[in-house]
């Protein structure tokens, strides 16, 4: 039987890994992010400006202004009253149902009354029928 050879020490198994091609791998995908992230757009919301309308202008309107502390009152050419939210649609329908065709209500809300509170409005105003509703803006200052 044959002993064990002092030749030399024969392969010697490495246990390091070798950092260097996956260092150059990174660099260069670092490169290719750096070079194509200026090209990317970013998702962006189109949002419709507060411009004049093409429409000829309502010749008769009533007014809902809605203020911040959730008070509501309509104005009408006879008059302006404070309602509830609730009165709303019942008011402004009546109002409707006896002016021409053309007729419409413009919501005026505060600028810091919530979304909901306006949508909410709205909602009423079209569950009692009214046929035209529109939202009050202010023109944009250039």
């Amino acid at each position: 039987m044959p002993a064990a050879s002092p030749r030399g020490r024969g392969r010697r198994t490495v246990n390091e890994i070798n950092m260097v091609p996956f260092i150059d791998v990174m660099l260069v995908l670092l490169i290719i992010f750096m070079v194509t992230a200026p090209m990317l757009t970013p998702g962006a919301i189109n949002v419709p400006s507060a411009g004049k309308s093409t429409k000829p202008a309502v010749k008769n309107v009533a007014h809902v202004l809605m203020n911040a502390d959730g008070s509501i009152r309509i104005k009408t050419p006879n008059g302006e009253q404070a309602v509830s939210l609730q009165e709303l649609g019942v008011v402004a329908a009546t109002w409707q149902s006896n002016q021409p065709e053309d007729s419409a209500v413009m919501i005026q809300a505060d600028k810091g009354l919530t979304y909901e509170a306006v949508v909410t409005a709205m909602g009423e105003l079209q569950a009692a029928g009214v046929k035209r509703v529109a939202l009050g803006v202010k023109s944009a200052a250039k």
